[in-house]
């Protein structure tokens, strides 16, 4: 009872006067309210106080507990710990202090603040070494430089505040500069030299989407320098359009991209040629870069695809310099390789960086072979004259002594777009006068919208195409002269000027169009002027009288041969009924259109000589009744068609017009093309189709295998109350009983597809017309027959055509083609070509024979050379000049 009352009233005088008592040698505490226990070698203190030490520690909690025999404090609840010789805090729920050792290990909520260094530390657990000035953070830990905005995140960092240097243990990740992320293990950050560094693989991530691999680095912050070894960079990470460079070694300026390196190797996204096989790269013994100029020494670049042996083809290079100012990539001392065989020899040559979409500059150079023009070579230049304005020079030197320039400009604004290809060929001697003259072409192709409010589209278009030869288009044929702006037809020019207004309710078209026929040999009689032109089309209504009803507008001046000319307005209104069923399934449908034909002419056996207005009309009455059968198999469709049309007035007389019918278009109202009349008098058109196709087990649907997989057969005639003698005689539906028409399609093998078309005189006893395409093919093995016969009023032709290729294993293979005029018995081509092939080289050897001959095109027999080294170059070159070098 005493020693407790004796005890009771020491903490009620401590509690009163919070005097400041002194119970070690080692502690001052200054506490609110405090235990003390076994013989005074045990303190408690209660209620949040403070306890200093002689060597300038300054403890601030809500208990403590002191055990003088260890001399360890134990310190919880809001813990601060302020190291005043230091200037360092830590922040914890929970400490403990070993004196003897001068050690303070924290627990929980752990945070470090070091007013010098400006540093802040978070951790579960701190190990704080004050003789050593030395701090072990664990669990969770962040260290972050707050001058420098730097952080560190590991599991364990040893934080040595005399040499200001850091050591992670472990998975460690670091942000440095906010700009670039390390992804490391065991990490040491000296931050009195400002430089980091770990002996382990590292990925380091910029905010350029550049991500680097290395097996170990050195990174000095200050002067942003990555020195580093087996260093893989992929650009664009994640991203589409991604590159890669690796380096052995190398010392790079993470802020200019400034590097030095050895064995070095970079691989270029795969579809910068627009070839997703190929495998485009560079390697290189070593290579540097500085300012805006990229250096490989003993480089070597191919863009075919990657595999265990030497490349097809390859450019190697005593230096290969990348200016991404100028955009350009040069080779000094260059070799172009074939297999590893050099083949050609560049003393320097340069050209535009692939990535660039337009910049100034040579590109992929081009040898070629004409059968009337010889060898060729061709060295493009394109010319950037400004941001919407450029130009290609396309010069060719060819071994007959001909030198071509062919120029295509090229101009794009905000509302219009002009291409015009324009040319000069020099020295062409022409094989029928025997002189050499000079040939020149002007194409151009100009577009600009309109912009007008009220039109949901409107455009003016003007094409213009002009040759000084009729055989020019012929002769530079599209491999040789190549263009956006080149006819498609190498006989037909066409220049016109359209304008075309798109509007909700309707659409207007109108223009001026002028064809020469560079066939006709009369220079007169060569033009077509069509003089102006329009077309006007809107819908009426869409369900009146349970139909669509359209009105359309038409009309042309045609001026032909000299002294032809027509001149018509045709308005048109349709009507097109909604398909009605009946009970028994026939469904049916009405056509009706009536038509104004306003026309004159002149020396036109079609149109009178004084104006003229007519009013055509005619009615179809389509029916069918479409029946389906299904099995386990297959699916099954039979059709009976009928259509029946009636025209109570005139036709123009068209006896002459080359039009032909078959099954394709037997059913369709203007079955002749004729816009300016209706097919003359009551006609009806009988027709069967039937097809049957595979399906797929599953619910009686077509699978994708069996889509394709199909037999069908049609047929269709036409019979007539009397002859009409205005409709046109290759048609044979002028006749009471016109032709039998038909179409055989079978694909039901996948080995054997027959396509046969058909026409039978009324008697059925002669083929008026024979067309079947058969395809056969096992494997490797193709082979395709072409067969067209017309006889009788449907024409005169036999033509025979066949096809056949065959591969031998994934790159070598042989093709054939060949065309025959059965009718005069003359073979028009051959062509033989052996080809090997894989994802950046094609190589054969072509044999060509043509029969042609038109003006300064003679009949040819050649064996050329090709090779195509993808993207660098074509080349192709006649055999026999080949064996004469």
């Amino acid at each position: 009872m005493r020693n407790k009352l004796i005890k009771t009233i020491i903490i009620l005088i401590v509690f009163i006067l919070k005097i400041n008592s002194t119970y070690a040698d080692d502690f001052n505490f200054n506490v609110t309210e405090i235990e003390i226990t076994d013989n005074g070698n045990f303190f408690k203190g209660l209620k949040r106080g403070t306890v200093t030490t002689n060597d300038g520690i300054v403890l601030d909690a809500d208990e403590f507990d002191y055990n003088k025999k260890t001399n360890i404090l134990n310190a919880k609840g809001n813990v601060k710990v302020n190291d005043q010789i230091n200037n360092f805090y830590i922040y914890s729920d929970k400490i403990t202090f070993f004196k003897n050792e001068n050690i303070i290990i924290t627990e929980k909520n752990s945070k470090g603040i070091s007013l010098n260094d400006n540093i802040i530390l978070n951790a579960e657990i701190f190990e704080y070494y004050k003789t050593l000035n030395k701090i072990i953070a664990k669990k969770n830990v962040e260290l972050e430089d707050k001058k420098n905005s730097h952080k560190l995140f590991a599991e364990e960092i040893t934080y040595f505040k005399n040499q200001d240097k850091y050591i992670t243990s472990g998975i460690t990740r670091a942000l440095i500069d906010s700009t670039y992320d390390f992804k490391s293990k065991d990490v040491k950050f000296l931050r009195n030299k400002m430089e980091l560094s770990s002996k382990n693989k590292t990925k380091i991530l910029d905010d350029n989407s550049q991500l680097y691999n290395l097996s170990k680095f050195i990174y000095l912050i200050d002067k942003k320098e990555l020195k580093g070894e087996d260093i893989l960079i992929t650009t664009n990470f994640n991203l589409p359009k991604s590159d890669k460079f690796y380096f052995k070694s190398a010392i790079i300026n993470l802020d200019n991209n400034n590097f030095i390196a050895k064995d070095t190797e970079i691989t270029i996204h795969k579809n910068i040629f627009d070839n997703n096989e190929n495998d485009p790269r560079i390697l290189g013994v070593s290579s540097s870069s500085k300012g805006n100029k990229t250096f490989i020494n003993k480089g070597v670049f191919t863009s075919c695809k990657k595999n265990d042996k030497c490349p097809p083809w390859s450019i190697s290079a005593d230096k290969i310099e990348h200016d991404k100012d100028k955009k350009t990539i040069t080779y000094n001392d260059a070799f172009l390789k074939i297999y590893d065989k050099p083949v050609f020899y560049f003393p320097k040559f340069f050209h535009p960086d692939p990535t660039v979409v337009r910049q100034s500059g040579f590109l992929k150079p081009s040898i070629n072979h004409s059968n009337i023009l010889g060898s060729s070579f061709t060295l493009p230049y394109f010319y950037e004259i400004s941001e919407n304005k450029d130009i290609t020079i396309k010069p060719s030197w060819f071994d007959s002594d001909i030198i071509s320039f062919q120029n295509e400009y090229r101009k794009i604004n905000k509302n219009s777009e002009l291409i015009a290809d324009f040319g000069l060929v020099k020295g062409f001697k022409s094989s029928s006068s025997n002189k050499r003259k000079n040939l020149n072409h002007f194409f151009i192709n100009y577009n600009h919208d309109l912009e007008l409010d009220k039109f949901i589209s409107s455009n003016l278009s003007l094409n213009l195409e002009k040759t000084n030869n009729d055989t020019y288009l012929k002769i530079f044929d599209p491999h040789i002269t190549k263009s956006a702006v080149r006819p498609e037809s190498f006989n037909t020019l066409k220049n016109n000027l359209e304008i075309n207004l798109n509007h909700e309710d309707y659409n207007f078209t109108t223009g001026l169009i002028v064809y020469e026929d560079l066939q006709t040999v009369k220079k007169s009689d060569r033009y077509q002027y069509v003089l102006p032109y329009y077309n006007y089309n809107k819908i009426l209504d869409t369900n009146f009288l349970n139909g669509s009803w359209n009105f359309s507008s038409s009309g042309d001046n045609i001026l032909n041969n000299t002294n032809q000319l027509k001149s018509n307005i045709i308005n048109n209104i349709s009507y097109t009924s909604q398909n009605f069923l009946t009970n028994s399934g026939v469904s049916s449908n009405i056509n009706f259109n009536l038509q104004n034909l306003n026309s004159i002419g002149k020396n036109y056996d079609e149109y009178k000589n004084s104006p003229q207005m007519e009013l055509n009309s005619i009615l179809n009455f389509n029916s069918s009744m479409p029946l389906k059968k299904i099995d386990q198999n297959y699916q099954s469709f039979l059709t009976p068609n009928a259509s029946f049309r009636i025209n109570p007035g005139d036709m123009k007389n068209y006896s002459t017009s080359n039009q032909k019918i078959n099954v394709g278009n037997i059913f369709n109202l203007n079955r002749l093309g004729l816009s300016d009349t209706f097919e003359a008098g009551r006609s009806l058109t009988l027709g069967i189709d039937y097809k049957t196709e595979k399906i797929s087990e599953i619910d009686n649907y077509k699978d994708l295998e069996s889509i394709n997989q199909y037999f069908e057969f049609k047929l269709a005639t036409v019979l007539r109350d009397k002859e009409e003698n205005f409709i046109p005689k290759t048609s044979t539906i002028n006749r009471k009983n016109s032709n039998l028409f038909g179409s055989i399609d079978n694909s039901l093998f996948e080995n054997l597809k027959i396509k046969y078309d058909f026409a039978i005189d009324n008697d059925l006893n002669k083929l008026e017309y024979n067309g079947i395409t058969t395809t056969i093919n096992f494997e490797d093995f193709e082979t395709t027959f072409k067969f067209i016969e017309e006889n009788g009023e449907m024409g005169d032709s036999n033509i025979f055509e066949n096809s056949i290729s065959y591969n031998f294993d994934k790159n070598n293979s042989l093709k054939f083609n060949t065309r025959k005029n059965r009718k005069i018995n003359l073979t028009e081509y051959y062509d033989l070509v052996y080809e090997y092939k894989n994802d950046c080289l094609t190589a054969g050897i072509k044999y060509k024979k043509t029969y042609y001959e038109d003006r300064e095109i003679k009949p040819t027999e050649n064996l050329l050379f090709t090779i195509t080294l993808f993207p660098l170059t074509t080349y192709e070159y006649s055999a026999d000049d080949i064996l004469d070098n």
